[in-house]
This record gives C-alpha cells, sequence and structure tokens, in this order.
C-alpha cells in the first residue's frame, strides 16, 4: 500500500517531527514571537479605550467564538471534522446555568464543571466515534448534535424545554461581579488569549508533532508506531474541554440558554471561523472569529440578501486566500523578505 509521505518533515523518535533540513530562519522567528503577543494585547485593548456598549458586546462574542474554535483547531489538525461541537457548547452552558442557579457553586466552579463535563461527554464518545473515518466520523457527529438538541427539548424539569433556562446570574470572581460588558469582556479576552498561548505552546511539544502526523499521514504515522486513535482520542477531547468553557462563559453573559441556540448551524459557524482564519496557523481560530462574528451585524440591514452577502464574502475569502487569513503577514513578509535578497544575490 503507497502511503504519502510527510510534507518537510520526518518522523522522529518519541513522537515527535524532526524539523525541515532548512536552516532555520531565527531573526524573522524572534521577531515574530516578539511582536504578535504586543499586537494581540493591543487588539485586546481596542474595545477598552472606545468603550462602546455594541461594540464591547461583538468583542466578548468575538473571544467566546474564538475560545471554541480553538477547540475545533486541535480536531481538524489530526484530520477529523466534527458538526457536533456546537452540541458540547450547549453541554458547557447548560451545565454552567444548572451549576450556578441549583447547586449555588460560584462561577469558576460551576465553569471547571462545564469544561470537565464537555470532555467527559466527548472522552467517552470518543470511544465510539473515532471508530469511523470521514464522512461517516461526520455523519456521526452530525447525529450526536442532533441527538443533544433533543435532549434539550425533551427534557424539561431540567433543561427548561423549548423555554430554556432564563435568569442566569452574571459571573462573579473574588467577589466582584462580573455585570458589565467591560467587565466580562476583560474575563473572556483574557481566556481567549490563554487558549491561544495554549494553542502554540501544545503544537511546539511532541504531543502537538504527534497531532499534526496523524493529521498529514494517518497510515504513514501508525507504521511509524505512533498512536493514532489514541492521538485523534486525546484532540476530540480537548476539542470538547474548549467548547465546554466557551459554553460556561456564553450562559452567564447572555443570561439565557435554550436548545435551537446550539443547533447545527452553530457547529457549521465554527467551522467557517476556522477555515476563514487559517486552520493550520495558531492565530486562525482567533482572525476568524474575529471576522465573521461581526459579518452578520455589517449584512443586518439587507434582511433579504444577507445570506447571499454572507456567502459571497466566505467564497472571495476561500478562493483567493484558500490557506486563511492568517497566512496574509507570513506571505507579505516572504515576499518583502524575497525583495531584499534578490540584490544581494545581484552584487554576489
Amino acid at each position: 500500500m503507497k502511503t504519502k509521505p510527510l510534507s518537510n518533515r520526518a518522523l522522529a523518535g518519541g513522537g515527535a517531527l524532526a524539523p525541515s533540513s532548512a536552516p532555520p530562519r531565527r531573526g524573522l522567528t524572534h521577531r515574530t514571537a516578539l511582536i504578535t503577543p504586543v499586537a494581540l494585547v493591543l487588539l485586546a485593548a481596542i474595545p477598552i479605550v472606545l468603550q462602546r456598549p455594541f461594540y464591547l458586546h461583538l468583542a466578548v462574542l468575538v473571544a467566546i467564538n474564538a475560545i471554541a474554535v480553538t477547540g475545533l483547531a486541535i480536531l481538524t489538525r489530526t484530520g477529523q471534522v466534527s458538526l457536533c461541537h456546537g452540541a458540547f457548547v450547549g453541554i458547557g452552558a447548560y451545565v454552567c446555568a444548572l451549576a450556578s442557579m441549583r447547586l449555588n457553586l460560584p462561577f469558576a466552579l460551576a465553569a471547571l464543571c462545564a469544561t470537565v463535563c464537555a470532555a467527559g461527554v466527548a472522552l467517552l464518545l470518543g470511544f465510539v466515534m473515532l471508530r469511523l473515518r470521514g464522512v461517516y466520523f461526520v455523519l456521526l457527529t452530525f447525529a450526536f448534535g442532533e441527538f443533544v438538541r433533543l435532549v434539550m427539548l425533551a427534557w424539561e424539569s431540567m433543561t427548561g424545554g423549548a423555554n430554556g433556562i432564563a435568569g442566569i446570574p452574571p459571573a462573579s470572581l473574588f467577589g466582584f461581579a462580573l455585570d458589565s460588558r467591560l467587565s466580562f469582556y476583560c474575563l473572556a479576552a483574557g481566556l481567549a488569549l490563554l487558549s491561544i498561548g495554549a494553542l502554540v505552546a501544545l503544537f511546539r511539544s511532541p504531543a502537538g508533532h504527534t497531532i499534526e502526523a496523524v493529521g498529514e499521514n494517518a497510515a504513514l504515522a501508525e507504521a511509524s508506531g505512533l498512536g493514532v486513535r489514541r492521538t485523534q482520542h486525546f484532540a476530540f477531547t480537548a476539542a470538547g474541554a474548549f467548547a465546554g468553557l466557551s459554553g460556561a462563559l456564553l450562559a452567564p453573559y447572555i443570561g439565557f440558554v435554550s436548545p435551537e441556540s446550539f443547533q447545527y448551524g452553530l457547529s457549521v459557524s465554527l467551522i467557517i471561523m476556522l477555515v476563514v482564519g487559517g486552520r493550520r496557523y495558531a492565530l486562525g481560530p482567533l482572525v476568524g472569529a474575529l471576522i465573521m462574528t461581526p459579518l452578520p451585524e455589517l449584512f443586518r440591514g439587507a434582511v433579504q440578501t444577507q445570506n447571499i452577502f454572507y456567502g459571497c464574502a466566505l467564497i472571495l475569502i476561500l478562493r483567493f486566500m484558500p490557506q486563511g487569513l492568517a497566512s496574509v503577514p507570513g506571505r507579505i513578509a516572504a515576499r518583502f523578505a524575497a525583495h531584499f535578497r534578490r540584490p544581494q544575490r545581484g552584487a554576489q
């Protein structure tokens, strides 16, 4: 059986991937490592400086979506795509709401319970789902997402049925109530930045290298001694944890949850955010959420043609930037570097 070789990398011991034989561009790497965190902090500070309610509201939703898409980015690196990611967000939202209202747990513990419950469901589900691959895995995740939505509708004594759960108390930390958009944005933005940092740290570790190896060529990775199913199981569980955390933030911020908020469309929206941002880039989840979350608001005035504009914008991005918007700075930097190297080569 022929297998596709891993691009630009070779499998190394311990499940890690050996770096490319080309010499690393250390100056550019160090410069990027310094500039990127500063740029992210400045970007996060813009809504705080403006302090406009509508901008703060969009910024909170961007941060919450970025956390959910971060988990999806881990899963897609293994070569799998899930259509039940919205269901894990819903599980996190409902668990956080119920833990806060019925068990009177503080927000931090309620959010922790929501994250653990979503991760636990993903862990158990992975034993069944990850035996399948490709379109069969996608269809099964879609079926599970619909199953979770129907359970939320039918279990009225616990979830409130179609009416949902209203009156969810606002989040509070260390006795400080996060009942304003500005205070909650600080929490959501901080967690979003931490999730991006966790994604960067993961894919610089041997575990991240193993995930990339499985995603590039599962057959070759398995033949080299890597646990393909174990790696995909870990990624699926981590994706559920990030989705549960985003749901735990969404519930106290909106103050209301219902089954219709976590249907199939949410999973599709999260996948679109990842593709638009760039699934191979650590900043892809943040860029995708930053672009796609406010986009429906821009087209809200054109109700009749909103979906047409939305689809056209998506097609243009995918047509001219198939690697996602996060790839644009790297492509520009590469062109500038190539431009400045040409005179040196001519002089030699």
